[in-house]
């Protein structure tokens, strides 16, 4: 079919290119088998070019049929939670010197991009209380599958030690790229009420173990109580400690630098990033300083430095870890990255402050909180909380006991409620939960509407 819009598509043009290189238009497709090439036109399209106005109407009847869910926003966990983004972030981020930036390669010309990436390593490193960070990762997972590798070129170790109920996204991820360079995740057990069981853990660090990993908070959104003694075992063999920590949960607990972390990972997707249909994230990755470590950081780095002048200017550096000059012994090849994402989580934590992040971080707080006590009190013997804990960050798993989650999602979602992340194929031993997120979004009104439902359907 001819149209102005599609290249080369006018009969005389194809005519005239295929007499050029002496072919007919089945040479061209020889390789494909006949039996299984396709003798008749396909019945696609609408048989003539759309109008843009055309194709909007056709584009917003699709649309139409999605259900978003803005009363009450969605209460599904899994890492990935709604978050709020205010206006600020947007409307700062869509400039377009920011919105289509490449990687600033030549400092001359791009030094507002790499001051603001400055300025967000600057404050990530504040924020988890290490001394460098990368600016950026894709997201969460690939930050801790990043962190994982780093360890493992540290140490010379293959062994990966990883909570029992550790993010099972970022465990894939991970696992697909530590695999292929001999990388072995092994798992510690963790108890009812969330801790990690210091026996299993202690008898499982041995001399082949690169590091011990921690969530806090977990994927089930349990605060660990004594990050300290994972540090002390994982120090003992001479392992690497890593730590997985919601950027948003630093305004209210202590930065896993304070306890020890040698490598810290996050996903800064509620910074104001949004959902976006589940991404892009923000993968935060930062390390203490070390030589060593820093050698084998992957990712972008930015430096502060003087110019022939004496003012303060901005450049990439330590590039020679970086692809683009290392090639295949690179220890960075994230080429290009979330930098815009990074800029965003910047933007977010500077319009809040340290005190607007401590504040968001104790709403979150007081908002598990009453979610716990409240499905405790009102829905005992149908409802509980999996975990046998009051300290919840974000994230809380309520176990089923009388009917399928996959029933009492179904019912939720008939009366206008997106609810939680169910774990049945997910997590080994909560088969019957389901994982809910409540964030700043969710009004009290939100979560007594949830449990108002819950207690209907449950």
């Amino acid at each position: 079919m001819y149209h102005n819009w599609i290249p080369n598509s006018d009969p005389e043009i194809k005519a005239s290119m295929l007499k050029s290189i002496g072919k007919n238009i089945d040479d061209l497709f020889a390789d494909i088998p006949e039996p299984i090439r396709l003798k008749k036109n396909l019945n696609v399209g609408f048989g003539k070019p759309l109008s843009e106005y055309e194709v909007l109407r056709l584009v917003d009847r699709i649309l139409s049929k999605n259900k978003v869910f803005r009363d009450p926003p969605p209460f599904i966990g899994g890492g990935i939670c709604a978050s709020h983004t205010p206006s600020i972030v947007r409307l700062l981020s869509l400039r377009g010197e920011v919105y289509t930036a490449y990687t600033p390669y030549q400092p001359e010309i791009n030094q507002g991009i790499l001051q603001a990436l400055f300025e967000y390593q600057s404050m990530m490193a504040e924020l988890y209380g290490v001394d460098v960070v990368n600016a950026s990762m894709y997201d969460g997972s690939t930050a801790v599958a990043e962190a994982f590798r780093l360890a493992m070129r540290v140490t010379g170790r293959r062994k990966i030690l990883v909570p029992e109920t550790m993010n099972p996204f970022h465990r894939s991820v991970a696992n697909t790229w530590i695999s292929p360079v001999g990388g072995v995740i092994v798992e510690y057990r963790v108890d009812g009420r969330g801790q990690p069981l210091i026996q299993d853990l202690t008898s499982k660090v041995d001399g082949e173990t690169a590091a011990v990993y921690l969530e806090n908070p977990s994927f089930l959104g349990n605060l660990v109580e004594e990050p300290e003694e994972i540090e002390s075992i994982a120090r003992s063999k001479g392992s690497l400690f890593v730590v997985f920590s919601d950027p948003v949960s630093l305004g209210v607990i202590k930065p896993p630098g304070n306890y020890g972390a040698d490598i810290v990972v996050g996903d800064g997707q509620g910074l104001g990033l949004g959902l976006n249909y589940g991404g892009p994230g923000l993968g935060i990755l930062g390390i203490r300083m070390d030589q060593g470590l820093l050698k084998q950081l992957p990712g972008r780095l930015v430096g502060a430095t003087l110019d022939s002048n004496g003012n303060r200017g901005y450049a990439l550096i330590l590039q020679t870890r970086e692809q683009h000059i290392r090639r295949e012994k690179a220890t960075s090849n994230i080429t290009t990255n979330s930098s815009l994402m990074a800029i965003m989580g910047a933007i977010y934590i500077s319009y809040l402050g340290w005190n607007g992040l401590r504040r968001l971080g104790e709403s979150i707080l007081k908002r598990t909180r009453y979610v716990v006590e409240n499905i405790r009190k009102r829905l005992s013997g149908r409802v509980s909380i999996a975990i046998d804990t009051d300290l919840f960050f974000k994230e809380v798993p309520l176990r089923f006991h009388r009917r399928s989650y996959e029933e009492i999602h179904r019912d939720l979602l008939a009366r206008g409620i997106h609810g939680g992340l169910w774990l049945k194929d997910l997590l080994k031993g909560y088969e019957d939960c389901s994982l809910f997120c409540f964030s700043e979004v969710h009004s009290k009104s939100d979560i007594d509407l949830l449990i108002n439902a819950l207690d209907e359907v449950s």
